[in-house]
């Protein structure tokens, strides 16, 4: 079986004096969890309520995530496989969770996915390269 991570990252200019929600909707926006057809902004949404529930050591199963935040069961579920498939939220029997405890670790892990993922391209570009006698 093969792994993988989407891993998105999105430079954006931050914001000059923000608010902790302005700095909330920073990071998110940065990891790539705003689309502009998600109108009423579930994944973030939902990923502030990870936030609060990792500052609980809780984990949450669909059904109560869904009825925490108002929205159906399929739109944490679609958001859920995104957060996990990026890395950023694990699920172990039925409850999700924050890979880690806060959000500078959240950060580093990421960077480090990163940096594994830029040393096999550049393993490959070089073995490509000396293939292709560049």
């Amino acid at each position: 079986m093969i792994s993988y991570r989407k891993i998105t990252i999105i430079q954006s200019r931050k914001p000059a004096k923000p608010s902790i929600n302005q700095k909330l909707q920073y990071l998110a926006n940065s990891l790539g969890l705003f689309n502009l057809r998600d109108k009423e902004n579930s994944c973030f949404r939902l990923f502030i309520e990870l936030i609060k529930s990792a500052k609980r050591n809780e984990e949450l199963s669909s059904d109560e995530l869904a009825a925490r935040l108002g929205l159906t069961r399929g739109t944490i579920v679609h958001h859920l496989n995104k957060l996990i498939e990026s890395g950023l939220v694990i699920v172990e029997k039925n409850k999700y969770y924050l890979r880690v405890s806060n959000l500078k670790e959240l950060i580093n892990e990421v960077e480090k996915d990163m940096a594994r993922t830029l040393e096999d391209l550049k393993g490959i570009a070089s073995e490509v390269d000396e293939q292709l006698g560049l």
